[in-house]
């Protein structure tokens, strides 16, 4: 753990050749960092996790500012020529967070409909610069909830990949014994209408947070022959994903 996880991340960032971008959302400021070689045809784009979001099972955070920014690793360990990172709302923002920041963004509505709007939006600013630009997402533990959802309402998206992905919120909620999060949108409400996209679900053999039978019943939602899933032995949820992922990527997707 770093006492300053803004100058861990942005150390991440620049060592891989990603530049930091704040994008200004309806209501929450989205940070991303990019690595942009032209033509650009495709992005691949991250999404990070819940973050720094409680200090303890009651107590939430103060700023959800990840310690461990699994996320950005993943877009950093990735030597695509094209690759975006989005931060969830109001991480690596402040201090003093903006007033739309308020601790109810990264703890009960972090799945929100205005969330996973201003996720959208973010994402939709930075690919107004590329026209006809077709988006491979990725999504780290809740940010594989929300690559879920922007995959299922975007036109753009032609791949899906999760690591460690909360798809399915009501079920980890209640495996964990935690408040129900009413406002959730919940990726597998959705996921009959992602059958026709590639994608594929890595879980970690000893990840006891967001565990394997997660993506096993997202992929049984979805159906159909485009999705797979593949438990990564040994790995727990907050393991470097980083150091395995250039092999896990060169996997390439199910063909559809």
């Amino acid at each position: 753990m770093t006492a300053d996880p803004h100058s861990a991340a942005q150390k991440i960032a620049s060592e891989s050749g990603l530049i930091s971008e704040k994008f200004d959302t309806d209501p929450f400021p989205i940070i991303s960092w990019h690595r942009i070689t032209p033509p650009v045809n495709s992005l691949r784009v991250y999404i990070e996790g819940d973050g720094f979001a409680w200090k303890s099972r009651t107590i939430p955070s103060d700023n959800p500012t990840p310690r461990n920014p699994t996320g950005l690793k993943l877009a950093a360990a990735d030597k695509q020529a094209n690759v975006v990172y989005l931060a969830r709302p109001c991480q690596f923002i402040g201090p003093p967070l903006p007033a739309s920041c308020q601790v109810n963004i990264w703890t009960q509505d972090r799945f929100s409909p205005a969330v996973i709007e201003a996720m959208n939006e973010a994402l939709s600013q930075m690919v107004a610069r590329y026209p006809g630009v077709k988006l491979d997402l990725v999504g780290y533990s809740g940010g594989g909830n929300i690559a879920a959802l922007l995959a299922e309402r975007r036109n753009d998206v032609r791949s899906l990949r999760t690591v460690a992905g909360n798809l399915d919120v009501a079920y980890v909620n209640a495996l964990h014994h935690v408040t129900p999060m009413p406002a959730a949108e919940n990726a597998i409400d959705r996921a009959p209408a992602l059958r026709a996209l590639p994608q594929i679900h890595y879980s970690g053999e000893a990840d006891t947070t967001v565990p394997p039978a997660v993506a096993r019943r997202f992929q049984q939602a979805v159906g159909e022959s485009c999705v797979r899933t593949e438990v990564v032995s040994a790995m727990e949820h907050g393991s470097d994903w980083a150091a395995v992922w250039p092999r896990l990527l060169a996997q390439g997707l199910p063909a559809c």
